[in-house]
């Protein structure tokens, strides 16, 4: 017994280093992914053309100066003003940051049936796009919530039941399981909704449709879970911080998971079984408002599904009066 513990003390330890060189890494690449070349410098050329109107220049300037009688005193440079205005790019920048830590602390309040977090949903059509920190931070704020611990000795319980994974039976055991689905969620918010976002300038929140068909809401949330915007474009791309989170984790898994749950080929599976998962976890947060609101009586839109149902379908123009 005393051997199975030491080995997943190992494997813990394993896992925290894998995490260290992924914040070094991390720390290496986000400074020069966002460094921006240096302008070439302009390059003086001296051609004959040039330097005979240079000549002429300067002794035009020498027989102005010498028909002057009187030398009039050079005007003082004014003195630079203290307060420069701010450019108009960085005023926007800051309104835009100012922005988006407005609507993450909306997010940060969004809970389904009151408890499970919904922080990396957004409501807004007006959503604006995230900085790196604020992509890290709102992913670990995720995998820091109580609930996701509480998430973690439930799967823990179900595995201990069919007493799968390989980690034996009892408290020992349970443990292990619980321990492993938290390091599972752990790794794969991180990596998912948090580095690679912020590597790959994708946005990681679900954007709620909130309108249309069922069939056609329901596509979108599947979707999502492979798709998602650009950053700067804002354009949909292939959602490779989604995907490639889920299998990075299912990678990292691999350090502390018995040898029978190991391996190349599993790995990649269970990387697509969670992004299953999470389309099916897109499914019920796009419709979850609307449970809410028949059910509990609460709008966790406040009011903005109806406001962009009524932007949809503006009323008709009144119609005139038939003359008698």
């Amino acid at each position: 017994m005393r051997r199975r513990v030491l080995v997943y003390r190992s494997c813990f330890v394993k896992n925290v280093r894998v995490w260290l060189l992924i914040v070094a890494a991390i720390a290496i690449a986000v400074p020069l992914s966002a460094e921006e070349p240096n302008p070439p410098e302009p390059r003086w050329v001296s051609t004959p053309a040039v330097e005979t109107a240079t000549v002429n220049w300067a002794q035009g300037v020498a027989q102005q100066g010498t028909a002057n009688t009187s030398a009039q005193p050079a005007p003082a440079a004014s003195a630079p003003s203290a307060q420069q205005p701010a450019a108009p790019e960085a005023i926007q920048d800051q309104s835009q940051h100012q922005k988006a830590e407005e609507q993450i602390k909306e997010q940060e309040h969004q809970r389904v049936f009151g408890v499970l977090p919904s922080f990396n949903v957004s409501y807004r059509d007006d959503a604006v796009s995230l900085t790196a920190s604020q992509k890290m931070r709102v992913a670990f704020r995720t995998a820091v919530d109580p609930v996701t611990f509480g998430i973690a000795f439930l799967v823990a319980g179900y595995h201990e039941a069919d007493n799968d994974l390989g980690f034996g039976w009892g408290i020992k055991g349970y443990g292990q399981r619980a321990g492993a689905a938290y390091l599972d969620a752990f790794d794969s918010t991180m990596i998912g909704n948090g580095i690679l976002p912020a590597l790959l300038h994708q946005d990681p929140r679900y954007f709620r449709l909130g309108h249309g068909s069922t069939t056609h809401r329901m596509m979108y949330a599947v979707a999502a879970a492979f798709i998602c915007k650009h950053d700067n474009t804002g354009k949909w791309e292939p959602n490779y911080s989604n995907v490639g989170g889920n299998i990075a984790a299912g990678a990292i898994s691999n350090l502390y998971y018995p040898g029978s749950n190991t391996g190349v080929g599993l790995t990649i599976s269970n990387g697509m079984i969670v992004t299953a998962e999470g389309a099916i976890g897109a499914m019920f947060q796009e419709f979850w408002p609307d449970i809410s609101r028949h059910f509990f009586h609460k709008d966790p839109t406040h009011g903005r599904d109806a406001q962009a149902g009524t932007t949809s379908n503006p009323p008709a123009p009144p119609q005139k009066a038939d003359k008698p």
